[in-house]
């Protein structure tokens, strides 16, 4: 017989983050400092531990049971995936993550230049691709992709300043993925530069005064939210060249290696390959790889793609969203008094309960575990066909 294992997770606490959602989840005081993630996983740089074990040490121990022959076979002696609780008070950085090959490239760059595992100065954390899912617990601002030159240039419409001049004057020549890419650049190239406030505050003045006649405009007032938490950064006014996206609860959004994004407020469960690999555009305080960023952003223009979602279980309780990669989807449930909703059989995976209290059973798992609300256990391939009872909602990630 095999065992469930319960979890201890790691915080991370980054200046955007909200001090109350997550201590509120899982039940704990909170401190009054910022509490940005919760990580469930075996990322070797901050790993959930079961029994005191790191987890991906216990999955190294013994992959085969661990993870089942199949994701051994596909993925090596390795969780593939990464699920976190994410809740963002402002805006995180303005960023994008690799493909696989150039993470590949990256990391072993960096390797070759000895900048050491966890600087400041490291971009590439390690070798793998980052594709990655978001589905809202509330309501979750976000902004994702990028739009077409021809909206772009509708927004940049009447904006003073001369650095906006510029980026409107490399849509207008080239409408093409070539003069987004170009239009893009000329804002990163503005940071840090002698003029930067000033050529930001110009157009942030400009989109003040055209709010103020149009107070719907949300293209606007996301230029004034960011340009607040971040004076002087240009990727205020990189807002304009992507879609604004609202998630409702319960809806979800994909991002594929590539994507330039940035999350801007609210709490969700977001799912992603096994990796911590950031490139960042602005809105930060970290590391900004403007080269690195340059190089695996993909710049067609494209809506925000929501994950494939299927409804089943009982009353329709159960939710699975499904996106185009190999080591990742999500389900979440709720748990009614007398129900018994059945899990994803077979894989390793993380359960999280959200709210509630559930109790996991596997069929070849000696004891069943009991969850309250911001409690969770891995389950591993050897515990085979998994149900949850009780009464309460709860996520699980596994590999499809």
């Amino acid at each position: 017989m095999t065992a469930l294992h319960p979890l201890e997770n790691p915080l991370r606490r980054y200046d955007w983050g909200s001090p109350t959602r997550i201590p509120a989840l899982l039940g704990s005081p909170a401190d009054g400092g910022p509490v940005a993630e919760l990580w469930l996983g075996a990322h070797p740089s901050a790993p959930s531990r079961a029994d005191g074990v790191p987890l991906h040490e216990l999955v190294r121990s013994a992959p085969e049971a661990m993870l089942g022959r199949r994701v051994s076979d596909l993925f090596g002696p390795r969780l593939p995936f990464l699920l976190k609780v994410l809740a963002a008070d402002r805006a995180l950085s303005l960023q994008v993550h690799p493909r696989p090959h150039l993470a590949r490239a990256g990391f072993n760059r960096e390797n070759r230049l000895g900048v050491a595992p966890g600087s400041p100065d490291r971009s590439f954390h390690d070798d793998q691709h980052k594709p990655e899912m978001v589905v809202a617990l509330t309501e979750f601002e976000g902004l994702a992709g990028f739009r077409t030159a021809r909206t772009v240039l509708e927004l940049l419409a009447g904006l003073d300043g001369p650095l906006i001049q510029r980026v409107r004057g490399a849509l207008e020549a080239d409408r093409s993925p070539r003069g987004i890419r170009a239009a893009f650049t000329h804002l990163l190239a503005a940071r840090g530069t002698d003029r930067c406030a000033e050529e930001v505050a110009a157009t942030v003045d400009a989109v003040r005064d055209r709010l103020a006649s149009s107070p719907s405009a949300r293209a606007d007032a996301t230029v004034l939210a960011l340009a607040a938490q971040h004076p002087g950064d240009p990727g205020a006014l990189a807002s304009l060249l992507l879609n604004r996206v609202t998630l409702d609860p319960g809806e979800g959004l994909f991002l594929p290696p590539g994507e330039v994004h940035a999350y801007l407020s609210g709490l969700a469960v977001e799912v992603m390959a096994s990796s911590d690999n950031v490139l960042r555009a602005g809105l930060t305080t970290k590391r900004v790889d403007s080269d690195a960023l340059l190089e695996c952003a993909s710049f067609v223009p494209r809506p925000p793609v929501a994950p494939e979602r299927t409804v089943s279980g009982p009353d329709g309780t159960v939710h699975t969203y499904r996106a185009p990669v190999t080591e990742f989807a999500l389900t979440t449930a709720d748990v009614g008094p007398g129900q018994e909703v059945v899990l994803p059989a077979v894989g390793p995976r993380v359960v999280l309960c959200l709210g509630g209290r559930v109790t996991l059973c596997a069929e070849s798992a000696a004891e069943p575990a009991v969850l309250p609300q911001g409690s969770s256990a891995f389950v591993p391939h050897d515990a085979g066909p998994l149900h949850a009872t009780g009464a309460g909602h709860l996520v699980c990630a596994w590999v499809p």
